[in-house]
């Protein structure tokens, strides 16, 4: 069992002070819809298909496949998403890598990472 597994449905997360709202039970991504001018850079960067841009406006496809990697926040120009990324879905991905599984996922109880 990884880090994510242990952690991410579990733990407490203190949002920015802005709208962001959470979106997933089981991750920490939260969104901030007022903030969001709908670039798409979020659905780019993004591995797991979380996003997806549609007729011009963003939108959340599958809030619970998000990994935490942070790449959507990191990569957001008006900061309207947040997620409190961490190294446990790090450690999946590596583990997805050596064991040569096509996607990151921590194969606990607990649907942490996609």
């Amino acid at each position: 069992m990884t880090a994510c597994c242990t952690t991410s449905p579990c733990r407490e997360t203190t949002l920015p002070a802005r709208t962001h709202v959470r979106v997933s039970a089981i991750n920490t991504l939260a969104f901030d819809a007022t903030a969001c001018i709908h670039c798409g850079m979020c659905s780019a960067v993004c591995p797991h298909g979380v996003f997806m841009l549609e007729d011009h406006r963003m939108r959340i496809a599958r809030a619970d496949a998000c990994m935490e990697c942070g790449a959507c926040m990191l990569n957001c120009p008006v900061s309207a998403l947040y997620v409190d990324s961490g190294v446990g879905c790090a450690a999946a991905m590596i583990h997805a890598a050596l064991s040569g599984k096509a996607e990151a996922s921590c194969g606990g109880p607990a649907p942490c990472c996609g």
